[in-house]
């Protein structure tokens, strides 16, 4: 999984304009664009703060040298986030009721609509194939973006929330690391490992799940959204991580696709206790001014997610890919029959 990845295509102007000034040194001339009327959801605005973000995490290949705090990058990632954190403050209902929407997340629908279900159901090789590249760009930073928010806690919250990413970076051993796991997933199904190889063909419902992380970790005054949604991933993760088991074994699929999941199955069972009685509940009854911060993290990685689940499987109902139009490289029916 090591080295890292080159900078991508761009998917419009903004991107275009970010990506090439990012490929010579501050102050060599380029001019940054105002986004006007990006879509906050679109594929442009997505990867330019993507891209923007990733300067924060491991960076690119072709990068120059001094970007990562450059002032006019910094005023123009501003400008993407608002839109972005506006558009969904928008299409959320908001509230301070942490305790109904934690219950929420623990009822199962009857009838389960999300991607893992499907998977479960049609048990399609290549439709596997497909979401592990859509994920792996959230599994190759898996736990990073949560921790930005450790020194911004205090007390049973913090040493709580340590715990739980104490599990996510393998508990002390490299091997055991949960983006280690995710890369040896990849090799195992016959895709590429490498650091965010496919980001190229990722859409952008699937890099608004990451952004968002990156968005909320990154500003003092999100740590209660960002424990929201990291507390909505672990609720969520252990029964999609169960349908996902049973689908690759029904498959035969390699060890190591059932091993990232059967972690996930076990791990985060136990991480959504933690998360939900003892850093949330210290965390809001230190500071019960970010209870409608941590609803919104909630709600927020709900309204997200959702529209990740419904791009791909209105792509795959139509019988089409679901990755970036940009897929002539990315073979996913290789490998399991």
């Amino acid at each position: 999984m090591g080295g890292l990845a080159v900078l991508p295509a761009p998917r419009g102007e903004i991107s275009a304009a970010v990506i090439d000034a990012l490929r010579n040194p501050p102050g060599s001339g380029a001019v940054l664009p105002e986004i006007g009327g990006a879509d906050p959801y679109g594929e442009d605005l997505q990867l330019a703060l993507y891209v923007c973000y990733e300067l924060h995490y491991h960076g690119f290949a072709d990068l120059a040298t001094g970007w990562e705090w450059d002032p006019q990058l910094l005023g123009l990632r501003a400008q993407l986030e608002q839109r972005f954190l506006a558009a969904m403050h928008r299409d959320v209902k908001g509230g301070d009721d942490v305790v109904d929407e934690l219950a929420l997340l623990l009822v199962e629908p009857a009838e389960p609509a999300d991607i893992a279900h499907h998977l479960h159901e049609h048990r399609e090789w290549s439709q596997l194939r497909e979401f592990f590249v859509h994920r792996s760009i959230y599994h190759h930073k898996e736990g990073d973006p949560h921790a930005w928010v450790i020194p911004r806690l205090f007390g049973q919250e913090k040493a709580s929330l340590v715990a739980v990413e104490f599990d996510e970076f393998g508990g002390g051993r490299g091997e055991r690391l949960h983006a280690q796991l995710y890369a040896e997933l990849l090799a195992a199904a016959g895709l590429h490992n490498g650091y965010l190889h496919y980001l190229d063909v990722v859409p952008a419902p699937m890099l608004a799940v990451v952004n968002m992380m990156s968005l909320f970790g990154l500003h003092r005054e999100l740590r209660g959204a960002l424990v929201g949604q990291f507390a909505t991933a672990e609720i969520t993760s252990s029964p999609s991580a169960r349908r996902m088991v049973s689908a690759l074994a029904d498959l035969d699929a390699p060890a190591p696709c059932l091993r990232f999941y059967t972690e996930h199955v076990e791990a985060d069972a136990v991480h959504e206790q933690v998360l939900r009685h003892d850093v949330i509940g210290p965390l809001l009854a230190r500071d019960p001014d970010l209870t409608e911060s941590v609803v919104f993290g909630i709600q927020a990685t709900n309204l997200l997610e959702d529209h990740f689940t419904n791009h791909v499987l209105n792509r795959w109902q139509a019988g089409r890919s679901s990755l970036y139009d940009n897929v002539a490289s990315v073979d996913t029916t290789a490998g399991q029959s």
